[in-house]
């Protein structure tokens, strides 16, 4: 679920000062095995709320195989936990132990909340390749693509400008490769 809050401009200079909103994410247990199956090729996401949902499903399994649920026994990912979770499981073992979850509480979705807010320095797990919109600047989507591919996203941007690329919402679109170009 896309909340109001993709929209929300950085305004803090320190970007860890900046609340990042939280969304609920369902993921049917049978798309989190064919993307278990699908591990050792390419994963690609379309949309940065499609990547946020699929790199928190690595987290939520490491929370899951390590029994970190909220106090009332949900599961959230929080903002930067990254940072204080180290990932300790390789993506295959996180998702199997999602999988596992579902099998013990006899559900085939998962149901959750994502507060991860990717920047520079995030310890990518599943996604590889982003088809994306051009993004506004001071935007944590933009802190997302620079991370996904690194400071050639200057670059990019740059030659939108340039090129009357239109941004936003309904405007033109890129293929990315992280760790490639």
């Amino acid at each position: 679920h896309v909340g109001a809050g993709t929209f929300k401009p950085v305004k803090a200079t320190n970007v860890f000062e900046h609340e990042m909103h939280s969304e609920q994410i369902l993921v049917e247990k049978n798309f989190i095995q064919q993307l278990l199956n699908k591990l050792s090729g390419n994963i690609a996401a379309v949309g940065t709320t499609s990547l946020r949902t699929l790199e928190s499903l690595y987290w939520l399994g490491l929370k899951i195989h390590n029994k970190l649920f909220e106090s009332d026994g949900s599961l959230k990912v929080n903002q930067f936990e990254y940072y204080t979770l180290k990932p300790t499981l390789s993506p295959q073992e996180a998702l199997r132990s999602i999988i596992e979850y579902l099998e013990k509480t006899d559900s085939d979705k998962l149901l959750a909340r994502t507060q991860l807010m990717i920047t520079p320095g995030y310890p990518w797990q599943l996604v590889n390749i982003l088809a994306t919109n051009f993004h506004q600047p001071k935007s944590t989507l933009i802190l997302l693509v620079a991370s996904f591919i690194g400071d050639k996203w200057k670059g990019l941007y740059q030659y939108a400008l340039e090129n009357n690329f239109r941004f936003l919402s309904y405007g033109d679109g890129s293929l990315l490769f992280r760790g490639k170009n």
